[in-house]
Parts: structure tokens; sequence; C-alpha cells
């Protein structure tokens, strides 16, 4: 008589399941959040509702403008028309991605979050893949709508449309360099672990930090603030590269890239060492 034996799932296939269960786990802790709705509800109306308030004051006060203010939207509407929302809308990205995780830590919860997977890493990368994703859909569903609104705004001074060159990559840029930012805001936090203090550096790394560094004498401030995160990363919103930028649309991103990266590899290295 011969003994029975009870099949074994491969090693690779019993991983690759795991991770999946983590990433569900993270996106139904994701989506339960108010804050979750809230914000990106946010994203999509400031961005939206801005950007159609801007490009209407725009066009009021056409012949009031100073000549270099109305030479850039001549050079290049698309990116004024991107800019403009998305600077205010992003906000919500990083207040959103710095409370995904440090909710967890103000709550405790973390703790039963790392004593279901001990090796913690893939905690983090799939709470970054889902927010990834869910911001790069929403910050799609807010760029087309704003596009389109803020080009039929602007059509009796200047006309623009998705086929002309670059504006269709900088549309889904848009969302692109949304998802980059929620990843950043998610590694600040888990640096951070505090959400007053990870939201206030956020918001300062992404809003203060270009604009005092441009205040440095010579060049060497707009060569600083050319390579910060947010400066860099959003360049892949813009349908074309002004005379003045240091860095291409795709440049810009691929520098935003490794900065995420960076944080997130000291994210991962703070969450093995640190206790929850």
């Amino acid at each position: 008589m011969s003994a029975t034996s009870t099949p074994v799932a491969p090693l690779h296939r019993t991983r690759a399941a795991s991770i999946v269960g983590i990433a569900k786990s993270e996106y139904t802790k994701l989506i339960s959040l108010r804050s979750t709705t809230w914000s990106l509800a946010l994203l999509v109306l400031i961005t939206v509702g801005f950007t159609g308030f801007f490009m209407w004051f725009t066009v009021a006060y056409w012949d009031r403008m100073d000549p270099i203010s109305r030479s850039q939207v001549l050079a290049d509407p698309g990116r004024q028309i991107l800019g403009a929302g998305f600077q205010l809308g992003q906000l919500a990205v990083c207040v959103l991605g710095v409370l995904v995780i440090t909710s967890e830590y103000a709550s405790g919860t973390i703790r039963a979050s790392l004593l279901a997977v001990p090796s913690r890493i893939p905690v983090l990368i799939a709470k970054s893949a889902v927010f990834v994703v869910l911001v790069f859909v929403v910050g799609e569903i807010a760029a087309f709508p704003t596009f389109f609104l803020g080009s039929a705004i602007l059509r009796s001074q200047v006309s623009v449309a998705l086929s002309d060159p670059g504006v269709l990559r900088a549309v889904i840029g848009v969302g692109l360099y949304l998802a980059l930012l929620g990843v950043m805001s998610i590694a600040v936090g888990a640096i951070v672990r505090h959400t007053a203090g990870a939201i206030t550096g956020v918001i300062g790394f992404v809003l203060v930090l270009a604009p005092l560094a441009q205040l440095l004498p010579g060049t060497v401030g707009k060569h600083i603030a050319a390579y910060l995160p947010s400066q860099a990363g959003s360049m892949i919103a813009s349908p074309r590269q002004a005379p003045s930028d240091l860095l291409s649309p795709w440049e810009g991103f691929t520098v935003g890239v490794i900065w995420t990266a960076l944080l997130i590899v000291l994210a991962a290295y703070l969450l093995r060492r640190r206790d929850a």
C-alpha cells in the first residue's frame, strides 16, 4: 500500500497568489476610506472648475494682458490649459497619498497589516501599485474634460486640438504625473509616519521648494528648480518644451521617476528597520 501525499503548489504560484491577495486587501482598505472618495472627487472638481475659471479670466482680460503673458498663451495654449487647474488639484493627491499610510499608523491597524505580511515590503509595494492605478484613472477622468473645456473657452483667441503635436501625450501625462506624485506622497508618509508632518513636507516639497530655489542668484537656482521632483515630473503634462525649459517632457518625467524611486527605497528600508 503506497502512502498518499497532498499536492503542493509551486512556490512561484504561491507567491503570486499572496501578492494578488495583498493587493486586493489594500484596494479594499483604500476604497473603504471616506477620504478617498472626497479627495478624488475634489481632484476632479477643483481641476475642471479652476481651469474653466482661469481660461474665462484669460479671455475676458485678453486685451489688458501684458505682451509676454499673451505670447506665452499663443505659443503653447495646451500648457496653459493643463497647468491652470492641476496646480491646485494635485494637492488632493498629496493629501490622500499621505493618508493612505499615516492613517494606519494613527489607528494602529498597521500592526495587523505587518503581522499578516511579516516581510513588510510587499505591503508598501501593494499600497503604491493600487494607488498608482486608481490615481492614474481618476487623473485621466479629470484631464480630458479639463482640456476640452479649456480649449472651448480659449477658442475665441487661440485654438488648440487634441491632435496637435504633443497635446495627447500631455493630457495622458497629467495622469502619469499625478500617479507619480501619489507614490511620492506614500513614500513621505511612510518615512514621517505622522499625518500633519508628512502633508506639510509633501506640500512644501511640491509648491514651496521650486519657487524658493529660483530665487537663488545666477543660473544655479534655475538648474536646482528644474531638477526638483514636482517641477521635473510635471513636464510630462506640457505639450512642448519651451525655450526656457532645461528638460524635455520625457527627461523631466524620468527625473521625477528617479526621485520617487529613491524615496520609496528609503521608505522600504525604514519600514523594515523600525517598529510599527
